[in-house]
């Protein structure tokens, strides 16, 4: 915690350093009394995460964001004391990570889906935000060890699903190789293990080496009167394991462990010493990588060329300028850590121009699932060059058609196309792209815009999100029929019919999930193919069972009603059924929800389906004074020190009662806690009570309540 105040007055002066202080103040006292899983202050984290980033440069907003970054989360402090005390703008940060930790899902890869379209919201609204939530993951790997197995394993893969290679797309490389390295330390230990070991023992003769290769360049440099700076930099171990994998070789046969760069002043003398090194050394053939002519897309630029020497053994030597290695090593952080060397190539905005193409991808896209699919061919795909017929470079994805490169040049332009030529050939639409080939699109005014056909082979992620943009747009009223019409025919197939599988309460649910605001814009999604119907279908056919328990019907307004049956105000003579999500039981607040289709469904007050329900489809409802046997089904749940416990509470107490148990499931929690569900069948919530009043009073109990679906 010391170190980054030490850092604090290293690098900031003035307002800057105050409002830091102050910050980290703030912070210390708020997470005062909690503790890390290792045991130590939690305050220790908010304080290596500012660290790291202070490391990368980044301005004070971000660094006192990162200070913060748990406390609206974690702590009683609120989003108004962030803004009174630090403003806006460290307010906006701190509430953008805050917001990327608030996911649950069913599961983990919906989990996953759903973090990756936050992630990239979160990063077009400001790009510091994913940069303080790498900063976090990369210390929360630095700390695994304290978890448990399952959980070192989860947060592992989720890191190198995601953060890596968003670090590596950011192009800050000092964050991606560590993170990949402790990922692999936790997936495949063994092998980790092995590549420690075995790259320890061969150091020194690798330094000996290396030692030679770097003295020979810098003999070259003296040679040809240009300054620079020779080093070797062993590869992170990650990348090694990476290359044995994907070309089953075995460490022996990897000779590239250590790459010597070679850092130069201009561009000019970055190609005059790889001419002058490859008449030194011979290189190998395919193993030359221009990325300064020809950038990544993330704006990383330098030589690359793998020599062998005399004596028959092959490395790797990058070349680069100063400006160059920056980019290189910082990524998008140097825009804050150098801010003097800033132009107009390296703005900001060509920076993350990738990010707002993903924006755009996403718009098209409602599920979550084909985002992250999306996402990620994008971030792992091979590069494929191509050229325009004025020499501008285009990056497309390896297998890549003429209509991924329309798109790629302007959402216009892929429209309007209705031919290619390759290379001066006309080719099909759906021919395969080469490295270096020059493309020219031919367009036409009178086109009428993209085939749905074109959606079968384009292979970039932005293509295919155009052209379903296209349709959303120019075919609303036809795709709203499509849709529905696709709907209907689904439901008739499995013996539904659409009205009493889409009501307004199963609309509300699927909206949650997939995020759209009228019945209208889902039936269209469905019709120009951004979800699937059995998206929809599943889910309303989910809703419909999960809400359409046996219908018990009730007539309220005979003289003697029945203590089982319900009145509800106004509305004698329509079906009434109890809902299966929270279980009435006479004696329970109750109220009536005015369905279509299904009559009346009886909640509970309480119950949490109701919390969006429309206000006027709500009626007082309330229970008969009269007896009769009825019997009612509830739900409760027991949590006790382990199984035995509690289903020897639960028979001995239901027995006591003379109850019946229509079902019973039980699990263990991850903490250890046996987790018991029962139904019972009973007459009244004095019985419900009195249950879980003799459940509670059982030995090694923990707790026992109600359950509501």
């Amino acid at each position: 915690m010391e170190a980054i105040l030490m850092k604090i007055y290293e690098y900031y002066t003035g307002d800057d350093r105050n409002m830091l202080l102050r910050a980290y103040d703030f912070a210390e006292n708020a997470h005062k009394n909690q503790k890390r899983a290792s045991g130590e202050p939690y305050f220790i984290h908010p304080c290596a995460v500012a660290e790291i980033l202070v490391e990368l440069g980044l301005d004070a907003e971000t660094i006192a964001g990162a200070l913060l970054h748990d406390v609206i989360e974690d702590t009683p402090a609120t989003e108004e004391d962030i803004r009174r005390e630090f403003g806006d703008e460290v307010l906006s940060l701190v509430s953008g990570v805050t917001n990327l930790d608030r996911f649950v899902f069913k599961s983990h890869e919906e989990e996953e889906a759903e973090n990756f379209r936050k992630i990239f919201l979160a990063m077009a609204k400001d790009i510091r935000v994913i940069i303080i939530k790498l900063a976090d993951r990369l210390h929360n790997m630095r700390s695994l060890n304290f978890l448990s197995a399952e959980r070192q394993q989860r947060m592992a893969r989720e890191t190198l699903d995601i953060y890596a290679p968003i670090a590596g797309r950011l192009g800050i490389s000092q964050i991606k190789c560590e993170l990949e390295d402790l990922c692999l330390k936790y997936l495949d230990p063994a092998a980790f293990e092995f590549l420690v070991e075995n790259i320890h023992q061969k150091l020194d003769e690798r330094t000996r080496f290396v030692d030679f290769v770097v003295a020979q360049i810098n003999a070259i440099l003296t040679e040809s009167n240009i300054s620079g700076e020779v080093f070797g930099r062993p590869k992170h171990f990650y990348s090694i394991y990476k290359k044995m994998k994907e070309k089953d070789k075995t460490l022996d046969q990897i000779y590239d462990l250590t790459a010597v760069r070679v850092i130069v002043d201009t561009v000019d003398e970055c190609y005059e010493v790889l001419g002058k090194i490859h008449k030194e050394w011979k290189p190998v053939p395919g193993r030359i990588k221009d990325y300064i002519a020809t950038p990544k897309p993330n704006m990383y630029q330098s030589l690359h060329t793998t020599v062998v020497t005399n004596f028959g053994q092959p490395f790797e030597i990058q070349i680069r300028t100063e400006e160059m290695h920056r980019t290189a090593e910082y990524g998008i952080a140097a825009h804050w850590k150098y801010k003097e060397h800033r132009d107009e190539e390296t703005s900001l905005d060509m920076r993350i121009a990738w990010i707002r193409e993903m924006m755009e991808l996403q718009g098209g896209i409602r599920d979550s699932k084909e985002f992250l699919n999306s996402v990620k061919e994008e971030l792992y795909s091979t590069e494929l060059l191509v050229f325009t017929p004025h020499s501008k470079v285009i990056s497309l994805p390896v297998g890549a058609t003429p209509v991924d490169f329309a798109y790629a040049i302007h959402s216009e332009v892929g429209n309007k196309c209705t031919g290619a030529k390759v290379n001066g050939k006309i080719v099909p639409l759906n021919s395969q792209l080469e490295l270096g080939d020059v493309v020219e699109i031919i367009t036409s005014p009178s086109s009428k815009g993209p085939s749905r056909d074109w959606l079968k082979f384009v292979k970039s992620p932005s293509a295919r999100a155009k052209i379903k943009a296209f349709y959303k747009k120019a075919m609303k009223e036809e795709n709203i029929r499509l849709g529905k019409s696709l709907l209907e025919e689904a439901a008739k197939k499995k013996g539904y019919t659409l009205s009493e599988l889409l009501t307004p309460e199963s609309f509300a649910k699927v909206s949650e999930k997939l995020s759209f605001d009228t019945q209208e814009e889902m039936f269209s999604a469905i019709g120009y193919g951004a979800i699937s119907v059995n998206q929809v279908f599943f889910k309303l056919v989910d809703f419909f069972k999960r809400e359409s328990p046996a219908v018990v019907t009730l007539q309220p307004f005979k003289e003697k009603n029945a203590k089982g049956a319900v009145t509800i105000k106004g509305m004698a003579g329509l079906l009434v059924s109890f809902a299966g999500c929270c279980s009435p039981v006479p004696g329970d607040d109750i109220i009536g929800y005015v369905t279509r289709g299904r009559g009346i469904v009886v909640h509970r007050k309480d119950c949490p389906n109701l919390k969006n329900a429309e206000p006027d489809r709500l009626q007082p409802a309330e229970w008969t004074e009269h007896e009769v046997e009825a019997q009612f089904k509830a739900a409760i749940v027991v949590y006790a020190e382990e199984q035995g416990a509690a289903l020897s509470a639960i028979s001995q107490s239901v027995s006591e009662m003379k109850l019946n148990i229509t079902s019973i499931n039980g699990r263990y929690e991850k903490q250890g806690d046996a987790v018991v569900e029962v139904t019972v069948s009973l007459r009244s919530r004095q019985q419900i009570e009195g249950l879980i009043g003799k459940i509670s009073a059982q030995p090694r109990i923990l707790a026992v309540r109600r359950l509501s679906n």
